[in-house]
């Protein structure tokens, strides 16, 4: 199953309902992790960047940054915040399943689970291949995805409902054990100048892999995996681990 649905009308106010996510500690962690690997400044890429929060958090600490994303209205909202911020960022509308860049770069980051919806083993491990084709020989690959759990215990078959101002939304969620499909149906309500509410509905999917599955499928793309941890921490994964986040290097070019 593709998952051809890009973020439509909910890109608007995506940050919005995004405001649970602690992009400071995570952006803080993957510099921290660059650094590690020596990557201090120099070409980075954000795979699946949506509205650009990451990406303006990695250009901040210096980082050349490029953005990739399949939703033009996701990047129209990470453009506005270019132009604010005066960052100079490169904004590709491509599917991560086939970008493509002009050349290598240091480093690869993916956030908020955007490696979830893609919802094929083989295409997984084919965006994996990718990413190692355009790294920097013993280039860093940081990356977080969802866990079964979270599907299965945490999100799956609820509904999450939230009423504000701005907007409301009704995100139901059903989960198919036997795929590892979640189903995510969002029914978006935005008010009007006139005073009435327009609503729009959106269906997305993700998959839930195994732990063991995608260290099998960075294996197959050639890439070596370093390290794996409860997301955003240093802590080894746990079985209610909600997020995963990995840290992976390119393999193959000679140095």
């Amino acid at each position: 199953m593709e998952n051809l649905q890009a973020y439509g009308e909910f890109a608007r106010v995506y940050d919005m309902f995004q405001d649970n996510v602690d992009y400071d500690v995570w952006g803080a962690w993957l510099k921290q992790q660059l650094k590690e690997y020596g990557i201090l400044d120099g070409l980075v890429l954000d795979l699946g960047c949506g509205t650009g929060t990451m990406t303006e958090l990695l250009a901040e600490a210096g980082y050349d940054m490029i953005g990739v994303d399949n939703s033009e209205e996701m990047l129209a909202e990470a453009m506005e915040k270019r132009v604010e911020s005066g960052h100079d960022i490169l904004y590709l509308l491509q599917d991560m399943q086939e970008f493509e860049l002009y050349g290598t770069v240091r480093a690869v980051v993916s956030v908020c689970d955007s490696l979830n919806y893609i919802t094929e083993e083989e295409e997984l491990q084919h965006v994996f291949a990718l990413v190692n084709n355009y790294l920097d020989p013993h280039g860093i690959f940081l990356f977080d995805m969802n866990t079964v759990y979270k599907y299965q215990t945490m999100i799956g078959d609820a509904t999450i409902a939230e009423n504000r101002e701005e907007g409301s939304f009704i995100w139901e969620n059903s989960y198919d054990e036997e795929s590892g499909i979640n189903t995510y149906e969002l029914a978006l309500f935005i008010p009007r100048e006139d005073g009435l509410y327009e609503k729009t509905e959106e269906v997305h999917y993700q998959r839930a892999y195994p732990l063991e599955k995608i260290k099998e499928l960075i294996q197959n793309a050639g890439m070596e995996l370093l390290a794996v941890y409860d997301a955003y921490t240093m802590e080894p994964p746990k079985e209610d681990s909600g997020r995963l986040t990995f840290v992976v290097r390119e393999n193959g070019k000679e140095v």
